[in-house]
């Protein structure tokens, strides 16, 4: 047996190896798949990390705009309550990388002097069951007789006067949310 051993040393190494290599390479294999399923299960549907936009108000119309992470659908749900009894559903563009995967929908046809609120996800291209968590948002569509207040400001939050917490840190925008202003112009940067 010494003799035999001795005559084919690099036999007996080489299944040493094998085995040893085997038994580590599974777990290590196993842990990466797992790592690699529980990666793909957290990235398996589109994010929003833009939000919403809502803009370029004109009677009866309005665009919602967002950006996807990925190849996507936009989809927007509408309604003229909170509850959203009554909703509408558009199916909206594509977000492609043309677009940097963003996206905009019109919505027309809406009545005039209405508080309209929007559900926005975007859809996955191969599975539309895989879809990001909707974002909420709400608008009050232009009537031909709304008083439209405007609010202005600028540099809100310039040398730190703006932000000074001693103070009650930006006391200012609460009292420009006090007016109900339509339309906020803010004009200048926040540094």
């Amino acid at each position: 047996m010494i003799a035999a051993a001795a005559s084919h040393p690099h036999t007996a190494f080489r299944s040493g190896c094998r085995k040893n290599s085997v038994q580590t390479l599974v777990p290590a294999l196993v842990l990466a798949l797992a790592g690699c399923a529980s990666v793909n299960a957290e990235n398996s549907v589109p994010q929003m990390e833009q939000g919403i936009q809502i803009g370029d108000p004109a009677p009866g119309r309005a665009v919602i705009w967002s950006r996807a992470d990925r190849p996507a659908r936009m989809m927007v749900e509408y309604a003229f309550s909170a509850d959203f009894a009554g909703s509408k559903t558009v199916r909206g563009p594509y977000a492609l990388e043309g677009t940097d995967y963003t996206a905009r929908q019109e919505l027309t046809g809406l009545p005039a002097g209405r508080d309209v609120y929007v559900k926005v996800w975007f859809e996955d291209l191969t599975n539309a069951r895989s879809r990001s968590e909707p974002v909420t948002g709400h608008f009050h569509t232009i009537g031909r007789r709304d008083d439209i207040r405007f609010v202005w400001g600028g540099d809100t939050a310039g040398q730190g006067w703006g932000i000074n917490s001693a103070f009650g840190g930006m006391k200012i925008y609460e009292t420009m949310r006090r007016v109900k202003p339509r339309f906020f112009i803010h004009s200048g940067d926040t540094v």
